[in-house]
């Protein structure tokens, strides 16, 4: 079978519900979680093998969506949050006595400002999307997997649905270019 990619993908997708409308998601502490509310659908969701985003213990990969910042409310137990890496692009948000990640925020000028990113798996409510695809699949390598054991990873995402990619996907690689493009004016705002 292999390493463990991840629960939500390693005996297959399940889909999402195209009506679905938003949830709860709670960090792993049995008292008195960290409760976030999302008011709406999530967007963009993908396995993401970077070394920053939270992955499940024993996972190679995040399963990390996105959904705008004004949907998100910490609706529980927020003083338990804090900022894992100041430094970072994303703020990501986790509990400081579980250390689970319930949101990343970018506060500065950047082409994903007004998004927050949000593991929903972390939600008990059923219909959230469904990885699209897979993001920074080669960093995996980068945090100690064998590198000869790579094409397996990949051939096992394709497997379940999911293509993989050493950035992000081309839609939201466009993305980015457009925002620089208008920031730099080569393309009108």
């Amino acid at each position: 079978m292999g390493p463990s990619l991840h629960p939500l993908i390693d005996n297959g997708l399940t889909k999402g519900s195209d009506s679905f409308s938003g949830g709860k998601l709670h960090c792993h502490c049995t008292s008195s979680p960290v409760e976030v509310t999302l008011s709406g659908p999530v967007l963009h969701n993908h396995a993401c093998g970077c070394s920053k985003c939270w992955k499940p213990t024993g996972a190679l990969f995040s399963v990390v969506a996105v959904i705008p910042k004004d949907q998100l409310s910490v609706t529980a137990n927020g003083s338990k949050l804090a900022i894992v890496d100041e430094s970072a692009t994303i703020q990501r948000y986790a509990c400081k006595d579980c250390g689970v990640h319930l949101y990343g925020r970018i506060e500065k000028e950047h082409p994903f400002h007004g998004l927050d990113f949000v593991h929903v798996e972390l939600s008990d409510d059923q219909g959230w999307q469904e990885p699209q695809f897979a993001a920074f699949v080669s960093s995996i390598i980068e945090q100690g997997f064998d590198p000869a054991g790579i094409d397996e990873v990949r051939a096992k995402l394709k497997s379940v649905g999911l293509e993989t990619y050493d950035a992000l996907s081309p839609p939201l690689m466009d993305a980015i270019a457009t925002w620089t493009a208008k920031k730099a004016g080569k393309l009108p705002a």
